[in-house]
């Protein structure tokens, strides 16, 4: 570690003084990381970075950490505007600095709003306060900014499958390079065999997801600790600046992170109730063939900063042990992405009204699977989403007029026959890549219900038929009250299905659940019936 004469510690004890801030100070505290000082003023906090070359990083340089401190302002205002204010040159001396003065700039500050650390969603979910409505948020504002930010040129090695290798291999020598981690050696070379073994046979897949612009410049460092709730909206902050190689990489990578954080959190159901939102709103379902690859790889990042940090100088006895522990956590969580479980086929169907997509959420986060919805995919089809996979919505009235001729149009039956092809190529898709699927779609024609028997069984996986039913009755009256919203299904709609659906055959019984909903659902008694199903099959 290299460091030269600025900022020093001298600057940085300066700086805690409240008369060199040009606005009102509450309380000066001072927050050390690896490669920062954060000066809280109760109203602003300034980021300075050390002077370090770490290999990874260099910020030996006064002209380096300006750059990076413009980098920084500039990747940060994406996703967090409010929070990132400015780049402040300090003059002066390290024992008398002078912020936005005149002479020579001896340091540079980032200048943020100081935000309470219980806007965190580490800490919102640890004291319980995170919730559905937060992570429905996240997974639209990220789901639009990856479909909004630059794309990788396909002259850069951004994206390759040399490339995206290169850190994992970095990753592993580092791990093998720690004393403490010798006992895990089983494990450690179980994963180098299978990010091994998962690159070459998909190797296709990694060109393909360059080629088709899904390599842009992210965030990098998408954990719960980097985003927070405030004034009741979503922000990221704390992007990957100092490395492009770290920031220009696949979307998908990008979220791969959070999902992780969460379920190595126990919380495995927000992690799902996430990655759903960000596939229906992105329709990325094809992408999740590589997912697995970047969920293995942000837990051995995860189980290597701990092996280093079990291993520094000068800590405790009791933050040795915690960071031991952690690193064996990683690992087997890596693990447990390595050996997935066998996948299973289900398909929620029934008449409009009858609780499909209800009944599809709750239980696609209690079994931890992707949901795909034929009423989300037959409006992306027909270009009726938006980036945030929002319904696009116009007041002009020439725009509305095409809009429900378009509605109209999508409805056909040779527009329902496209849709169910696209539902059942995105199937395949996410069966490929080795997670559960519930498809929720009407399937009132026995055909379309027989078509994904097929697949299952072509792809040798359990398949689990969900009968959702209601009295007509009941039907009518919830589709009159409930809200618009993705579905376009009115009472008419509703009367034609009742006349024209085609009732479950003797050979599809087998597979079959039926579901009252207008009964209390037992979810534990519905889960074990669907394993139930499942185990029968292998």
């Amino acid at each position: 570690m290299h460091t030269n004469s600025n900022p020093s510690n001298t600057l940085i004890h300066s700086m805690m003084r409240a008369e060199i801030y040009d606005h009102p100070v509450e309380s000066i505290k001072l927050i050390e990381t690896h490669i920062s000082w954060v000066i809280l003023t109760g109203t602003y906090a300034y980021k300075i970075k050390k002077p370090y070359n770490l290999g990874f990083l260099d910020f030996s340089s006064l002209s380096q950490r300006r750059q990076f401190c413009l980098e920084e302002l500039r990747l940060n205002k994406r996703l967090a505007a409010s929070v990132y204010l400015d780049i402040v040159a300090i003059s002066g001396s390290v024992t008398h600095p002078v912020l936005q003065g005149p002479g020579e700039t001896i340091e540079y500050a980032v200048k943020m709003v100081q935000f309470p650390q219980e806007a965190q969603l580490d800490i919102m979910l640890a004291e319980g306060k995170l919730g559905n409505k937060h992570i429905d948020a996240f997974a639209h504002l990220l789901a639009e900014f990856h479909q909004n930010t630059e794309t990788a040129n396909a002259d850069t090695c951004f994206g390759s499958p040399e490339h995206v290798y290169q850190p994992v291999t970095r990753t592993f020598e580092k791990i093998h390079s720690c004393t403490q981690v010798q006992q895990h050696s089983r494990r450690l070379t179980e994963l180098e065999e299978w990010n091994k073994t998962f690159l070459s046979t998909h190797k296709q897949l990694f060109e393909k997801r360059k080629l088709d612009g899904f390599i842009r410049e992210c965030h990098g460092d998408l954990h719960l600790r980097n985003l927070l709730w405030l004034n009741d909206k979503p922000l990221a902050f704390d992007c990957l600046e100092f490395d492009p190689n770290l920031r220009w990489i696949d979307t998908l990578s990008d979220i791969a992170f959070l999902v992780m954080d969460l379920q190595d959190r126990q919380h495995p159901q927000l992690a799902y109730h996430f990655l759903d939102t960000y596939m229906e709103c992105c329709g990325d379902y094809s992408g999740l063939q590589v997912f697995r690859f970047y969920l293995v790889y942000r837990a051995i990042i995860r189980a290597m900063v701990n092996a280093i940090s079990a291993e520094e100088t000068g800590v405790t006895a009791e933050k040795k042990h915690k960071a031991e522990k952690d690193c064996q956590d990683y690992l087997e969580l890596a693990l447990s992405y390595a050996r997935p479980n066998k996948p299973v086929l289900i398909i929620v169907h029934g008449l409009s009204a009858s609780g499909k997509s209800t009944l599809s959420q709750i239980l696609l986060e209690h079994i931890g699977a992707i949901r795909i919805r034929s009423d989300v995919e037959r409006k992306r089809m027909f270009g009726l989403l938006d980036s945030s996979g929002a319904i696009n919505s116009d007041s002009n009235s020439d725009h509305t007029h095409n809009r429900n001729e378009k509605l109209t149009h999508i409805y056909s039956q040779k527009a329902s026959d496209e849709t169910y092809s696209q539902l059942y190529k995105l199937t395949d898709d996410v069966l490929a890549s080795g997670f559960s699927v519930i498809v929720d779609a009407a399937f009132l024609k026995y055909n379309e219900r027989r078509s994904f028997l097929k697949l299952a069984q072509n792809r040798e996986t359990p398949f689990v038929m969900l009968s959702l039913i209601a009295s007509p009755d009941t039907l009518r009256q919830r589709i009159q009250a409930r809200p618009k919203g993705v579905s376009d299904a009115d009472i008419s709609v509703l009367e034609q299905q009742l006349r024209t659906a085609e009732s479950v055959h003797k050979d599809e019984l087998p597979f079959q659940i039926i579901v009252d909903t207008e009964k209390n659902l037992n979810l534990y008694k519905l889960t074990e019936a669907i394993i139930e199903k499942s185990r029968q099959q292998q």
